[in-house]
């Protein structure tokens, strides 16, 4: 059973990866609304509403089906997580949940009001926390080491998050939805003004995101060792750096001649190379030292029935999607 066990991990290696690519866009975005300065700032929130507008809540499916296929096929990481990171992990589900009902009431409630800047602030500052401690969970599930019986509250369910690494990571995954909204949105309009806006703080996240992703490396020699080991000590780590670090440089230069549907791909290549490196270097754990995707998967026939479901609900979803996105985002994505 272990190609259907490593199936498993790879489908939620992928999912992670598109929820980064897409729902970490949305909260990029809502970074670049509390940054909205000047005169055309009115004209950057219409920009930032209407771009995630249509899609910002099919995109958190990919979240979902994280957290599903842990729940039913790797119910013993599921467990461990949800136990020991109760705390981050229920401060992510709020702020996700005030974000979307911040922005629902604010999108569209067309009377403006004294509690349109409410919900506008509401919105901006969930969009900050939830990259942050979305990062931090994942963060602590990298470094691992989850106490099974801890002697004391702050030990089992302060300790594991509350540290320099968890932390990093989650500035650095901030940075990086930052980073991909700046991208997205040079795209999303064709006023001259906002792209130069957007292509100037593209081009600044884009060297935070250098900047953050080294102190991230630089903590999990201590915090991570696993992780510091694979992408420090070995030939493929090494490859990925200079890969991640290359499409970095290649993006601003691609910035600074306003090239920006090839900005966008390498925006693209490089979230996604950054999420598969760190895959990898998991692999083949999900929580060290001691949960796999091989001991802690649930039995066999659990494991096919819940692939059939995915098959039927791929089969569903995939068209759907497609469609979603060919109506409102033809233009961003193809040109049209």
């Amino acid at each position: 059973m272990n190609g259907l066990e490593t199936g498993f991990g790879v489908i939620l290696l992928v999912s992670l990866t598109i929820y980064a690519l897409m729902a970490g866009a949305d909260f990029g975005a809502g970074v670049w609304h509390v940054m909205g300065r000047g005169p055309t700032k009115s004209e950057q929130h219409r920009l930032i509403s209407g771009a995630i507008g249509p899609i910002w809540e099919a995109n958190h499916v990919w979240l979902i089906l994280v957290v599903t296929i842990l729940f039913t096929a790797f119910p013993a990481v599921y467990a461990r997580m949800s136990t020991t990171l109760h705390i981050p992990l229920t401060l992510l589900l709020v702020g996700i949940i005030l974000r979307g009902s911040a922005f629902a009431f604010r999108h569209y409630d067309v009377r403006p009001d004294e509690l349109h800047p409410r919900w506008d602030q509401l919105f901006a500052f969930s969009s900050l926390i939830s990259p942050v401690l979305l990062g931090i969970n994942l963060g602590a599930m990298t470094a691992g080491g989850f106490p099974v019986n801890p002697d004391n509250f702050l030990e089992g369910y302060v300790y594991p998050w509350a540290n320099a690494f968890p932390f990093a990571v989650g500035l650095f995954t901030l940075v990086l939805f930052a980073y991909l909204a700046a991208v997205y949105l040079i795209l999303e309009t064709r006023n001259q003004a906002l792209q130069e806006i957007f292509r100037t703080r593209a081009i600044g996240s884009a060297l935070m995101s250098v900047l953050s992703g080294a102190i991230v490396l630089l903590l999990a020699k201590a915090g991570a060792p696993r992780l510091w080991g694979e992408l420090t000590g070995s030939v493929w780590g090494g490859t990925v750096q200079i890969g991640a670090w290359s499409l970095t440089v290649a993006a601003i230069w691609l910035l600074i001649i306003r090239q920006y549907w090839w900005v966008r791909a390498c925006a693209i290549l490089q979230v996604t190379l950054t999420v598969w490196a760190w895959g990898i270097a998991q692999f083949p754990y999900l929580i060290p030292p001691d949960l796999t995707i091989f001991n802690a998967a649930a039995p066999a026939i659990t494991l096919q029935l819940v692939l059939v479901a995915l098959i039927v609900g791929a089969i569903l979803l995939f068209p759907s999607l497609f469609y979603l996105f060919r109506i409102f985002k033809s233009r961003s994505i193809l040109g049209e």
